[in-house]
């Protein structure tokens, strides 16, 4: 059994990041995929650049993908937004 359904996803509907309190956006700001997801989604993308993804694990992928991706988007929001509230140093600096 695969640790993830093609249809589900652990993204939440989340208001803007803006109008999070500091510890929410800092909370978002360290948001990472859970180690069962990377790891199914680590092997997934190797069996496809291997030739060996079979159709049926195709929307495991495909999910994983777009939550990973989701989640990418988030994460950024929040650093973006915790620099600016000077709630950690920039990237840059």
């Amino acid at each position: 059994m695969s640790p993830v359904s093609p249809q589900s996803s652990d993204s939440t509907l989340i208001p803007s990041v803006s109008s999070l309190s500091d510890d929410e956006v800092l909370a978002l700001s360290e948001l990472q995929m859970s180690p069962d997801r990377d790891y199914y989604l680590s092997e997934l993308l190797d069996r496809q650049q291997a030739g060996t993804l079979t159709d049926a694990e195709r929307p495991y992928l495909t999910a994983l993908m777009q939550n990973y991706q989701e989640k990418l988007l988030l994460k950024a929001q929040a650093l973006r937004e915790a620099v600016q509230r000077g709630l950690r140093a920039s990237l840059e600096s």
